[in-house]
């Protein structure tokens, strides 16, 4: 099985290994930055199709990236400099090749197309993502604790929702 493969579905599967190998290996950032665009663009997709909006595909794909990206820095921030754990030595790219692997279970939300399902799968692919997110943390931040892991994406998503959030008010278009 080519190495993408190999490590998308290790990442799909909660497979820690898989994480740690992504960490480690520089050359996974190409790898982790297309799983981040694939499921950017499936978000995109069952986004235009959860409920009533006149959003095309594209627009919705760049959302979904920004809030990737914003949620990702602000967890590196949180992660690595206001909570780091004793044994945390981590950079930029170790942390984001492992976040971006572990939005592959994003990759199944174009599923949301089909009727009746979009809320269900949003809701087991948001939850399988943070569970996700909370391995590659605790891996790639070298936390000894599951809970720091869990508090560190737990700020890092609110952080990134205030954001996103302030974004959407200042540039939303007013309703009359």
């Amino acid at each position: 099985m080519p190495t993408y493969l190999r490590r998308l579905a290790g990442a799909l599967t909660l497979d820690i290994s898989a994480y740690e190998d992504v960490e480690a290996d520089r050359r996974a950032t190409s790898h982790a930055a297309l799983t981040v665009v694939l499921a950017s663009f499936a978000a995109g997709v069952g986004l235009r199709a959860f409920g009533g909006t006149n959003a095309s595909i594209p627009p919705l794909t760049v959302f979904a990236l920004l809030a990737w990206a914003s949620w990702a820095l602000l967890t590196f921030e949180v992660g690595a400099r206001l909570l780091p754990g004793a044994r945390t030595h981590t950079d930029v790219g170790e942390l984001l090749r492992t976040l971006g692997f572990a939005t592959s279970p994003g990759l199944l939300l174009f599923i949301a197309v089909l009727p009746g399902l979009a809320v269900p799968i949003f809701v087991v692919v948001a939850f399988w993502m943070l569970v996700a997110m909370v391995v590659a943390v605790r891996q790639a931040l070298d936390y000894t604790s599951t809970l720091r892991a869990v508090s560190v994406c737990v700020l890092g998503w609110l952080f990134a929702i205030a954001v996103l959030a302030a974004g959407g008010w200042l540039f939303a278009t007013p309703v009359s």
